[in-house]
């Protein structure tokens, strides 16, 4: 079954390809006399600018243009590009992300592992992942411990969005999609353009997007997992002088959708899209943030100083059906208020023409307000609970960049952070605090312009946490990893061909896994708790390629083999009184892989038709059980993802289809051990489980000028 089906997507591949080079074979045009070589690409891996193939880290460069290709609209789509990154999600108010299997975020309780930064400013919780792309020219992800440069919470990576940018020239461009059958629709805009020539430059994006999604609430009817995103942005950029810039930013989104619209599966290979709750589960949220920015140069001691300042709030409303199932017995509301204040200010100093440093000051915090309400239908009681958080973390960082010779350079650094965190539900427990060190050092050899090698060993680490009463543990320690790295960059073929490729080894302690359901120890009834799992070893292999054959083919493609395995869970047991399944980490697959290729076919003058297919594939993942005999395995799927792409101009008009073999997957799945804990029985207690998105089958423009 696995060759034949391999067989049928690559022949249909082929000749997918082959029909659009026949087509126009015989076009009197010839292709424009032009340079196969891949565009250089400039990152800020390590807050400064430097070249994608120069930079001593593991990371990927992937813009908006190679998002759009696939008709990707959100932030967590980027992990079907890149290597090692594994997001799922079940709401637009969460995403369960973990890079290499580390950092594994199921809740959002729980610090995330991965850290998610926009322009390089930290956002706190999972739920931007959903967020819709706006404006945004690249997406960097950052395997490996982050924290020396990007601070706490980065153990796992790191992702910056990079949004565009003003421009002192007019431009602007329009974006539309429609697919179907689930009435898919997005349109995009932005302009951008001068006030005071070289002084004063603004940009303003906006974007709309919704889709009726594919499961459907058969009890009550409607559909079950509807999502409608609003956005706009908006950047002014200042320039009074050639030293000194600043930038101001500002950002309103707008999501609403089905919240953890679970079916009931009979079992991992239950692929239903019929929701049979009595009541609709629905969020909404509000993501609002603002940010000022100074650069300046100050030339005697050849230094470039940048302070940063941001404000974001992030706004939560749901309520829905309380037991998931036909009857019924609960019905919940929640509301949760997340502020945001984050000040850092860095440092980059030329000492001479071989040693350079980067040393910065970072502060934030955040305090989140939380009220919900669950109303037993049976009882006709309503039974309240709030409370509120308080997180801090203070850090200094620092890193010097020598040249020991021609081509060698060593970089080594250090991070000082120090984290508080209050929760006015778990008063007994005291506040939480933990100081943490995380040093990197990284050896690169320069072989050529063309060939590079690196050895790194990073530390990251993770803030830990507060229960509320009634938990067997009011506080769990924060996790943390040494990774260990080796890395090569290649450009051959006269820059026509880059392969970026990795093995690493991870020892990943005091691992922050699923939570647990555990009787409370106020004996009356049962509490979710988070904990600490225990150890965790993994290691494995990454490569990315980017192939210009010829003018008119690209090869391109990533792969991930990973082997991430619970190798101690004792510190489980001890909180939760039973082991967990297994020794594989929820929802984290053994490898996945992208396979594109695209074909390009030039025509009267400047015009063009491209024809692109690209396979996205995952491994088989375990799902979440809290039994220690069921290990639920989700089975591997496989997307493919072809369009037609004219272009004229300044014009785009693409047909595309997203997982046209309708592959049936899912999401994410948790055992009906999750409800056992919990006290349910009888009818009650079912497994639950998120589809995964069938065939889409659409077309999108795009004008710019």
């Amino acid at each position: 079954m696995f060759f034949r089906r391999y067989i049928s997507i690559l022949a249909g591949a082929a000749f997918f390809l082959m029909i659009g080079a026949d087509v126009f074979a015989d076009t009197p045009a010839a292709a424009p006399a032009q340079s196969a070589a891949l565009d250089e690409v400039v990152v800020t891996a390590r807050k400064r600018e430097e070249s994608l193939k120069d930079v001593p880290i593991s990371v990927s460069a992937v813009s908006t243009d190679s998002l759009q290709e696939q008709q990707y609209y959100e932030v967590r789509d980027v992990a079907q590009i890149a290597p090692g990154l594994n997001i799922t999600t079940d709401s637009p108010a969460r995403a369960f992300i973990s890079m290499r299997g580390i950092g594994d975020t199921l809740i959002n309780s729980v610090q995330p592992g991965v850290g998610i930064f926009i322009d390089g400013i930290y956002q706190p919780n999972t739920a931007y992942l959903n967020s819709p792309l706006v404006d945004v020219a690249r997406i960097e992800v950052l395997r490996g411990p982050q924290g020396t440069l990007f601070g706490n919470n980065t153990l796992g990576g790191a992702i910056n969005v990079i949004t565009n940018g003003p421009t002192n020239t007019w431009s602007g461009r329009v974006d539309g999609a429609y697919a179907g059958p689930d009435d898919s629709r997005s349109i995009s805009a932005s302009i951008s353009g001068p006030i005071v020539s070289d002084v004063l430059k603004f940009r303003l994006g906006v974007a709309y997007h919704d889709d009726d999604g594919f499961a459907h609430n058969t009890l009550i009817g409607g559909d079950a997992n509807p999502l409608i995103q609003k956005s706009v942005t908006g950047t002014i950029e200042y320039t009074p002088a050639d030293w000194a810039k600043f930038t101001i930013k500002g950002n309103d989104d707008h999501v609403y959708g089905g919240d953890t619209p679970y079916v009931d599966a009979t079992g991992p290979e239950d692929y239903s899209q019929n929701v049979t709750e009595n009541q609709r589960r629905l969020v909404s949220l509000e993501f609002t943030g603002f940010s000022a920015k100074g650069e300046f140069d100050i030339h005697p001691i050849d230094t470039r100083v940048t302070v940063i300042g941001a404000y974001n709030r992030n706004t939560q409303r749901g309520g829905g059906d309380g037991d998931y199932g036909p009857v019924d017995l609960y019905i919940g509301s929640y509301l949760n208020d997340l502020h945001t204040d984050t000040g850092e200010v860095r440092f980059d100093t030329t000492w001479s023409p071989h040693v350079t440093s980067l040393i910065g000051l970072f502060w934030d915090q955040s305090e989140t307000i939380s009220t919900s309400s669950t109303f037993d239908v049976p009882l006709g009681l309503s039974f309240p609970s709030s409370g509120n958080t308080h997180l801090r973390n203070e850090a200094v960082y620092g890193t010097v960049f020598w040249q020991l010779s021609d081509g060698w350079d060593l970089a080594a650094g250090l991070r000082f952070d120090s984290q508080m965190l209050n929760a006015s539900s778990a008063t007994t427990a005291g506040a939480y605090k933990d100081n943490e060190v995380d040093p990197r050092v990284t050896l690169t050899r320069h072989w050529t312009p063309d060939v590079m090698t690196y050895a790194s060993i990073a530390r990251g680490s993770r803030g830990g946490g507060q229960n509320p009463p009634g938990s067997p543990n009011l506080i769990y320690k924060g996790d943390n990893v040494w990774t260990y790295e080796l890395g090569t960059k290649l450009t051959l073929l006269d820059h026509r061909l880059t392969t970026n490729a990795d093995i690493f080894f991870n020892d990943y302690n005091n691992f922050i896994g699923p939570n647990a359901i555990a009787p409370s120890t106020s004996g009356i009834g049962f509490v979710t708790v988070d904990l600490n799992a225990g150890h965790v070893s993994s290691y494995g292999f990454e490569d990315e390629i980017d192939w210009n054959v010829t003018n008119a083919w690209n090869f391109h493609g990533s792969l991930t083999l990973l082997h991430a395995r619970v190798t101690n869970d004792q510190e489980f047991i001890q909180v939760a009184g039973y082991a967990l399944p297994g020794e594989r980490i929820p929802f984290v697959p053994d490898w996945n892989f992208l396979l594109g290729a695209r074909y390009t076919v030039h025509l009267n003058g400047e015009d063009t038709v491209a024809f692109n297919a690209d396979e996205v594939a995952k491994g088989s993942r375990t799902g979440g059980s809290l039994d220690p005999t069921v290990d639920p395995l989700l089975k591997p799927y496989y997307l493919f993802n072809p369009s037609i792409t004219y272009r004229h101009d300044n014009l785009e008009v693409a047909l595309f289809g997203t997982n046209v073999f309708n592959d049936r997957y899912l999401e994410n799945y948790f055992d009906k051990s999750y409800l056992v804990r919990a006290g349910f029985t009888g009818n009650l207690v079912t497994s639950l489980s998120t589809p995964g998105e069938r065939g889409r089958y659409g077309v999108r423009f795009s004008m710019k000028y």
